[in-house]
């Protein structure tokens, strides 16, 4: 998704609230906070919506469908989270420096809930990419919901993180035991850095007799080559079969003799590829 520009439908969404007094009472504070150019009345009128709107799940069948609207409904927005980031998103629209900098400044003392919110609808904020130092701390928590909010089922990070952060990110899913098929844009973000890391990571577990992921190598292929061979080997060898499948994957959309080689020698798996059948979305079921 690209960065939002309007926060119209999620206004529209509101004024067709059929509860008027939560309508009522989240239009009058979308309206002091733009006219007032007042932090504390932000951060107030924020925090109050946990306890002023429900966690109801929106149903946006009254509003016209749009590209902010479907990503909304995709995730299962509740009326908490529609009001906090109608909230930001009127006030940055309103001043988009003075607000820039409290929105800056909420990301820092919200609480989990609150950041849980902000993260996983970062992407539609507008200007987002101003946001991205507070996205890329929230990866030093180790609290699984804020690392998921910001991690897991969204754009942000492939959009707008470097190769750096992409990799720590993606490194630190894998060491907290995330489920990584749902980290987006892993092809696109695939890097030869990443590869080599996963690799160490691996060679690190198989150390300490640990089992890893098998869809900790999605990245890898187009990367096969030396150490990384000898790993999809490997798993080509191991008595684990979503290690097989893993390894198999790995060659099919790798494109060299060696992964061409490694595939030949395991037909079945190659079948199943071939018919679709295999694949990432599929290789643990």
């Amino acid at each position: 998704m690209q960065e939002n520009t309007s926060g119209t439908p999620l206004l529209d969404w509101i004024t067709r609230y059929p509860d008027t007094t939560k309508k009522n009472w989240l239009l009058a504070k979308i309206q002091e906070v733009t006219a007032s150019r007042s932090a504390r009345e932000l951060y107030i009128s924020f925090s109050l919506c946990s306890t002023r709107l429900d966690k109801n799940l929106v149903d946006f069948s009254t509003v016209e469908e749009d590209q902010l609207v479907a990503f909304f409904r995709a995730r299962k927005a509740t009326e908490v989270e529609v009001g906090r980031i109608a909230l930001l998103i009127s006030s940055l629209e309103s001043d988009p420096d003075f607000y820039g900098e409290k929105v800056q400044k909420l990301l820092q003392i919200a609480d989990s809930q609150e950041l849980v919110t902000i993260l996983k609808y970062l992407v539609v904020l507008p200007n987002p990419v101003a946001f991205c130092n507070a996205a890329v701390d929230a990866l030093r928590t180790n609290i699984a919901d804020v690392f998921d909010a910001i991690t897991l089922n969204n754009p942000y990070p492939g959009q707008y993180f470097n190769e750096q952060q992409w990799n720590q990110m993606y490194l630190k899913a894998a060491f907290m035991q995330r489920d990584l098929s749902k980290i987006l844009d892993v092809e696109r973000r695939a890097n030869r850095e990443l590869a080599r890391i996963i690799s160490d990571y691996a060679h690190e577990r198989w150390a300490a007799s640990r089992d890893i992921d098998p869809e900790i190598w999605r990245p890898v292929s187009n990367f096969l080559e030396g150490v990384l061979v000898r790993d999809i080997k490997r798993l080509f060898d191991s008595t684990n079969p979503l290690e097989n499948r893993a390894a198999a994957l790995v060659c099919y959309h790798a494109d060299s003799d060696s992964a061409t080689t490694l595939l030949k020698a395991h037909p079945a798996l190659k079948r199943k590829l071939e018919n679709k059948s295999l694949t990432w979305q599929t290789i643990k079921k």
